[in-house]
C-alpha cells in the first residue's frame, strides 16, 4: 500500500472520529496557540511509504532477511533514494501496556483524549477493525457473527494483534478502540445480539418478486435501498479517514449481510468509500454473515406470496439470483480494490480471520521523497526490484501525487476539469447535488433545465469591500445512450454578494439548461472553488419519455421559492419573471411554495349535436389542485384551478402555475400529491413529493448574477 503523510503520528480511532476538526488540522492550532508571540518554524515532507510482501516464488512462504541494498524503486521509471526501511513481523511485537491504548472509545465527544502510544510503540502488530453492519443483519446473522468473533479472541488472538469494534446502527460508533484485552474485548462484543440488530430489509424494486403482479400496487422503494447504501459506505469513508494518521498496515473486517446497489446510484459513495480505504492503507474484507444459502423460485419469508407466472417460467428464480448477486457484488469490489478478500457462501467465517492474520504477519515497509516535485495530483506508476532470485514482491502498482492548485498554471487548471469530467473516479471534495426537469417544446425536443446546488459553507468566500466573492468553475456534459456527448457546458461563475446576506449558510445555486430529443441520457458535471482548488462531481441519469404512448402527457413538476425577473424566453419564464428551480425541496415559513408544469395535448371538449352547448370548438377541461399531507391526515388544500384553453403559444400546451403561501404551516415534513385530471380525455395523474417546511427567519434574497447561458445565486 502507498500512502502519502507527513510527519507526526496521532493514535484513537475513537478520538479522531470524534473531534470537530481533522487531527492535522487541530494540531497545527494547538500549536499556535502555546507559541503566541514567537516565531515559528514549520516544515512540511512527504514521504511515499510502500508496503511490500516478499514471498518465495515456489512455496508462497515469506523471505525473511532482506536489506534496504536488496530493494530498487523506480517512480515512472525514474530511480529513487530509499530514505526509509523497515520489516514489520509479527514475532517480533513486544508488549504494549493497555492503560495507554483502550478505553478511549468512551471519550465524550468533543473532549480530548491523551495517548502514551508512540509509532514506534505500533511497530511489528497487528491494527484490525472488526466492523459490525448492525443495519444489514437479521438476528440470527449477527448471532453467528458474534460467536465467530469470540472463537477468534478466545483461540486465535494473537500478542502482537490490536483489535478495534465500531458498529453501524442508528449512527456510527466506536465500541472500543484498539486494545489486546481479550477479556474487554469478548465483553463489549457481547453487546452485540439478537435484540440489538436492527436490519433495514431491502424494498421493493423493479426487480423483485413483490412487483411481478401488475394487477396490485407495490411502490417501487429503490430510492429507500440507495439511502441505505449510501449510509453504510459513508461509515466505511469515515472509519477510513480516521485511521489515515496511523502509517502502519490497517486490516478491516467487515461483518455484513449484504449491500445492494442500484445502478450507478451508488456509484460515487463506492469509489469515495475505496479511495479512502487506499489512502489510508485499509484493506477491507467483506464477510457475508448470511452463510450459505439457498436460493428458491419461491422466495423466503421475507417476501409475501409469489403471484403471476414468475414461478412457471423462470422469471422468480432469475429475480432472485440477480438480488443476491447485487447484494454481493459490491461486498466484492470493496475487497478487491483495497487488496483484501471477500468471504462469501460458507457457514465457516474462520478462514476471514486466518487470512487477515496471514496478509499481516510479515512484509517490508520502503519509503523514499520523490525526486518530483511537481505537486500536479498525477497518478504515478512505482516499480519495486529485489535483487534475490525466485522471490515474488506483492505491492501496490503507484499512487497520486500531492495537488497544489495554487501554483498551477490555466492550462493545468483547465486539464483538471477536463480529466475530472472524463474520470470514473467521483471528486468529492466539495458536497454537490444535482437536479433537472424536462418540458416539451415540440414532438421531437425537449427544453431541459438543470440546477446545481453547493453549501456556501463548501466556498472560500474573500472580502472584497463590503461583498463576499468567490469564483466557482463549472464543467459539465450530456452523454447518449450510445456513448456519444451531445452537449457540454464551460463557465467561470463570479459570486459577489453583500455580506449581509450571510452567503456561508446558504446554498449556492448554479442554473443551465440543453435542448435534447427524446432518449436517455447520463449528465456529469464538476464544479470547482478557484480558491483552494477543491472538487465536487454528480452524475444523474435523465429520461425523456415518448409521449407518444403517454395518455396524460407532462412536463416534470417543478417547485421554486423565487421569481426572478429577466428578458429570457423559456419554459420557465411567465410574464417576464422566471421560476428558480428548488431542488432541495426545503422551505421557510415566510416564503411561497411556487409549482409549474405543463399538459401537453389535452383532449379537447365533444361538442353536442345541439346549438345549445356552451364550450367553444376546441375548448377543453383540465382540472388541477395540490394538497399537502402529514402523516395520514390532509392539512392544506389548493382551490381546483381549471382550464378550458390553451395557454402557451405555438406548443399545444396548458402551463398550470399553483401559489401556495407556508406562513401558515407548521414546520415540518409534507407529502404534496398534485391532482391533474384531463376531464375531457378521461386520464389523469397523481404525482407525489416530499416538502420540508422549516421555521422562518430574516433572509434577503439576491437575483441570480448572469453567466453566460446559466446563473448562480444564493438560496436562503
Amino acid at each position: 500500500m502507498i500512502e502519502r503523510v507527513q510527519r507526526g503520528f496521532v493514535l484513537g480511532l475513537a478520538v479522531l472520529l470524534a473531534l470537530p476538526l481533522p487531527a492535522q488540522q487541530s494540531a497545527s492550532q494547538n500549536q499556535g496557540n502555546a507559541n503566541q508571540g514567537a516565531y515559528v518554524l514549520r516544515t512540511e515532507s512527504d514521504l511515499v511509504l510502500t508496503n511490500i510482501v516478499a514471498r518465495d516464488a515456489k512455496t508462497g512462504q515469506v523471505v525473511l532477511g532482506l536489506k534496504q541494498s536488496d530493494f530498487t524503486i523506480l517512480e515512472n521509471g525514474k530511480p529513487q533514494q530509499i530514505s526509509d526501511f523497515d520489516f514489520e513481523s509479527v514475532d517480533m511485537a513486544k508488549p504494549l501496556n493497555e492503560a495507554t491504548i483502550g478505553g478511549l472509545a468512551s471519550s465524550a465527544r468533543g473532549k480530548t483524549a491523551t495517548s502514551g502510544v508512540r509509532p514506534e510503540d505500533l511497530k511489528d502488530h497487528r491494527l484490525i477493525v472488526f466492523f459490525f453492519d448492525l443495519t444489514s443483519m437479521q438476528p440470527e446473522d449477527l448471532d453467528r457473527s458474534v460467536d465467530a468473533a469470540k472463537e477468534f479472541l478466545n483461540h486465535k488472538l494473537q500478542a502482537a494483534d490490536l483489535i478495534a469494534l465500531v458498529s453501524l446502527d442508528t449512527e456510527l460508533k466506536v465500541d472500543q478502540d484498539f486494545t489486546s484485552d481479550k477479556d474487554l474485548l469478548i465483553g463489549k462484543i457481547g453487546m452485540y445480539n439478537g435484540t440489538e440488530g436492527s436490519a433495514f430489509a431491502q424494498g421493493a424494486t423493479a426487480n423483485s418478486n413483490q412487483v411481478e403482479d401488475a394487477s396490485g400496487y407495490t411502490p417501487d422503494e429503490s430510492e429507500y435501498n440507495d439511502i441505505n447504501t449510501d449510509r453504510e459506505l459513508f461509515a466505511l469513508k469515515a472509519i477510513s479517514q480516521s485511521l489515515e494518521k496511523i502509517n502502519q498496515k490497517k486490516s478491516l473486517l467487515y461483518f455484513s449481510g449484504g449491500l445492494s446497489r442500484d445502478g450507478i446510484e451508488n456509484q460515487a459513495s463506492l469509489r469515495s468509500a475505496i479511495n479512502a480505504a487506499v489512502r489510508a492503507n485499509l484493506s477491507i474484507y467483506s464477510l457475508d454473515t448470511r452463510g450459505l444459502q439457498a436460493v428458491s423460485p419461491l422466495g423466503d419469508a421475507s417476501t409475501a406470496s409469489l403471484r403471476g407466472t414468475g414461478g412457471y417460467n423462470g422469471g422468480a428464480i432469475q429475480n432472485n439470483f440477480n438480488a443476491n448477486f447485487a447484494s454481493q457484488e459490491t461486498l466484492t469490489t470493496l475487497s478487491v480494490d483495497t487488496g483484501g478478500k471477500a468471504f462469501l457462501d460458507n457457514n465457516d467465517f474462520s478462514p476471514a480471520f486466518a487470512q487477515i492474520q496471514r496478509d499481516t504477519s510479515a512484509y517490508y515497509v520502503i519509503g523514499f521523497h520523490s525526486t518530483n516535485q511537481a505537486r500536479d495530483g498525477r497518478f504515478r506508476k512505482l516499480t519495486v526490484k529485489v535483487n534475490r532470485p525466485g522471490v515474488k514482491l506483492e505491492y501496490r502498482p503507484g499512487y497520486y501525487a500531492p495537488a497544489d492548485f495554487k501554483h498551477s498554471g490555466k492550462e493545468d487548471r483547465e486539464r483538471e476539469l477536463e480529466d475530472e469530467l472524463a474520470s470514473e473516479l467521483p471528486a468529492t471534495d466539495v458536497a454537490l447535488y444535482l437536479d433537472a426537469y424536462y418540458f416539451r417544446l415540440d414532438e421531437n425536443r425537449f427544453y431541459v433545465p438543470v440546477s446545481l446546488i453547493v453549501p456556501g459553507s463548501q466556498i472560500p468566500f474573500v472580502k472584497g469591500g463590503d461583498r463576499d466573492k468567490a469564483t466557482l468553475d463549472v464543467i459539465g456534459e450530456v452523454i447518449d445512450d450510445a456513448k456519444r456527448p451531445i452537449g457540454h457546458v464551460r463557465e467561470t461563475v463570479k459570486l459577489a454578494v453583500d455580506q449581509q446576506q450571510q452567503a456561508r449558510q446558504k446554498n449556492i445555486q448554479y442554473s443551465t439548461s440543453f435542448n435534447l430529443p427524446p432518449g436517455k441520457y447520463h449528465l456529469k458535471f464538476v464544479v470547482r472553488e478557484n480558491q483552494n482548488g477543491h472538487m465536487g462531481s454528480f452524475e444523474a441519469d435523465v429520461v425523456l419519455p415518448d409521449m407518444k404512448k403517454v395518455p396524460l402527457k407532462m412536463s416534470s413538476i417543478l417547485l421554486a421559492s423565487q421569481r426572478v425577473p429577466t428578458k429570457a424566453t423559456n419554459p420557465l419564464v411567465h410574464e417576464g419573471e422566471q421560476y428558480v428551480p428548488n431542488i432541495s425541496h426545503v422551505f421557510r415559513q415566510g416564503q411561497h411554495l411556487y409549482l409549474l408544469y405543463e399538459v401537453y395535448s389535452p383532449a379537447k371538449v365533444k361538442l353536442a349535436a345541439d346549438a345549445t352547448s356552451k364550450a367553444a370548438k376546441g375548448a377543453i377541461n383540465l382540472m388541477s389542485s395540490l394538497e399537502l399531507i402529514q402523516g395520514s391526515t390532509k392539512v392544506f388544500e389548493t382551490p381546483v384551478v381549471q382550464a378550458t384553453a390553451l395557454n402557451v403559444a405555438g406548443r399545444d400546451a396548458v402551463a398550470v402555475e399553483l401559489d401556495v403561501p407556508l406562513d401558515k404551516l407548521k414546520p415540518g415534513t409534507y407529502i404534496g400529491q398534485l391532482n391533474v385530471i384531463d376531464d375531457a380525455g378521461g386520464s389523469f395523474a397523481f404525482p407525489r413529493f416530499a416538502v420540508l417546511v422549516r421555521e422562518n427567519e430574516p433572509a434577503v434574497d439576491a437575483a441570480p448574477a448572469a453567466a453566460g447561458t446559466g446563473a448562480a445565486a444564493p438560496q436562503p
